[in-house]
Formats: C-alpha cells, sequence, structure tokens
C-alpha cells in the first residue's frame, strides 16, 4: 500500500492546502525540549506557558510539566510484558474435553479444538496426552498471530494437533531425561525433564499428570511451537550426553486379536 493510500481524505486536504496551523508546527518542535525540562522553568520556556506544578526536580518530571500542558508527548511506555498468570490448579472432571471445560481457563484452546473439528477427537479416543495452553499462554502470542491462525483452519489444525500426543505420556516417562516425542501432527515434540519446571518444546509445564477418564493433561504456559529437526536432534544429543535416561512412549494397547473358531473333532467311521 503506497502512502497517499493511508491517509484520509481529511489529512490529506490539510497537507496540500498547508493549512496546518505555525501554533501547531512551533508546539510540535518545541516538545523535545518540553520533555527534556528538567527544571519548572525550563519547561514554561519551552512551552511557553506557565506551569502549575512544583519545580521540576528531573527529567521524569519536567516531562510530566511539558505533558500537562498539553504541549509534550507523554514518553514511550514499554510494551506490556506477556500474560503468564499463574494457572489456577486443573481438578479431573471427566474425559478430556470436559476437564479443560469446568476449568474455565482453556476457552480459547477449546474454541480452537472446535474450529478444527477436534473436539470430538479428544472426546472419543483414550490414552491421549494433551499440553493444554491456558488462555494467558494464547493471549501471550504475538499479535495478530492469533487471529491470523483463526482464519486459517489448515495452520490452525497442525497447530493445536502439535498439542497432542497419541499416547499417555506422564512425567514418569521423561523424568531426569530429554528427548523428542511424536505429536498427532507428524513432528516431534520436545520434552525436558531434566530440570526445574519441566518443559514441552518452549512452554513451561506449570502442572503435570492432571488424569482424566481418557487421557492426561499437562498445564503449559505457552503454546507449543514445532522445533526444526536439527534443533531437536542437537538437544536431544546434548542431553544423552550428560544422561542414559531416555524418554520413554507408552504405546496405545494393541485390539485384541479376534480368535479363531477351533475345528470340530472326532474320528471316522470305519466302513
Amino acid at each position: 500500500m503506497t502512502i497517499h493510500r493511508a491517509l484520509t481524505a481529511a489529512s490529506a486536504a490539510v497537507l496540500m492546502t498547508g493549512l496546518l496551523a505555525p501554533s501547531a508546527l512551533a508546539q510540535t518542535a518545541a516538545a523535545p525540549n518540553a520533555r527534556n525540562a528538567t527544571t519548572q522553568g525550563q519547561a514554561a520556556r519551552a512551552t511557553g506557558r506557565p506551569t502549575t506544578d512544583a519545580p521540576a526536580a528531573s527529567q521524569p518530571q519536567g516531562a510530566a510539566a511539558a505533558v500537562a500542558q498539553g504541549t509534550g508527548a507523554a514518553p514511550a511506555t514499554p510494551p506490556a510484558a506477556a500474560a503468564t498468570a499463574a494457572a489456577a490448579p486443573v481438578t479431573p472432571s471427566g474425559d478430556l474435553v470436559q476437564t479443560l471445560a469446568a476449568s474455565g481457563q482453556f476457552k480459547t484452546f477449546l474454541k480452537a479444538l472446535d474450529s478444527t473439528n477436534l473436539t470430538q477427537v479428544l472426546k472419543t479416543h483414550s490414552n491421549l496426552t494433551v499440553f493444554a495452553p491456558t488462555d494467558a499462554a494464547f493471549a501471550s502470542m504475538p499479535q495478530g498471530e492469533l487471529s491470523q491462525l483463526m482464519n486459517n483452519p489448515t495452520q490452525l489444525q497442525k497447530l493445536m494437533t502439535h498439542q497432542i500426543i497419541n499416547a499417555v505420556v506422564d512425567t514418569s516417562k521423561f523424568k531426569n531425561a530429554k528427548g523428542p516425542v511424536t505429536s498427532v501432527a507428524g513432528d516431534q515434540i520436545l520434552l525436558d525433564g531434566t530440570g526445574q519446571p519441566l518443559k514441552a518444546d518452549n512452554a513451561d509445564i506449570v502442572q503435570a499428570d492432571v488424569r482424566t477418564s481418557n487421557g492426561v493433561i499437562h498445564v503449559v504456559d505457552h503454546v507449543l511451537q514445532p522445533m526444526s529437526p536439527e534443533a531437536i536432534a542437537a538437544a536431544t544429543a546434548a542431553a544423552q550426553a550428560s544422561t542414559n535416561a531416555p524418554v520413554t512412549e507408552e504405546k496405545p494397547a494393541a485390539e485384541p486379536e479376534k480368535a479363531t473358531p477351533a475345528k470340530p473333532s472326532g474320528t471316522k467311521r470305519r466302513r
């Protein structure tokens, strides 16, 4: 998009006719001096207006005086830290989906499951492991990324299936170990049980081993993001150099073999 398309009609007209008031230009030019004012007098001279607060004793106070007069821009506020509020304890309440819904802090995760037709998968399949990001975890994603994913079902489903393992992997399987486990998406989740807190990919496990009727939930403080195979291989090799304990994955129970009916036995009659 070119710059002129981004302008509103009103602002474009002002720029074309040169109607920007000289006083406004003067105030704009004076703003840096007002922000740097360290005394009440300096703030007054920079703004051309009398100050009403106490004499400024520091640069921030000088900037505050200028802001109070409406002539200086407020100092830039650093971006708010990502929402990482501690998750409330999750207690089992039926199956995986029922437990997440009852907790009340996984609304975004549940909405994403619905959008990708995965809700029924989590309700009807057994022996699953779910890394469940809280609403705060989704809120900490880069601005605009979540809305883009919600509008792209294919990418959203790939991300959501990366949070699920088709086997029960509780923390006893990777305690004091570090290594990859295959997710439902077909890529790998790097589990790290060598320190505290336990980790999965880029996330901390803030509550582990919530056992439901059809699987286990690990609550995580970030949405799991797939790592490159090279990064996983390097991390696994480094871990194996310091420990011989591998990550073990419990395989889903195999279906029992169908019994073959026995052939009737008997003796032939002699003729």
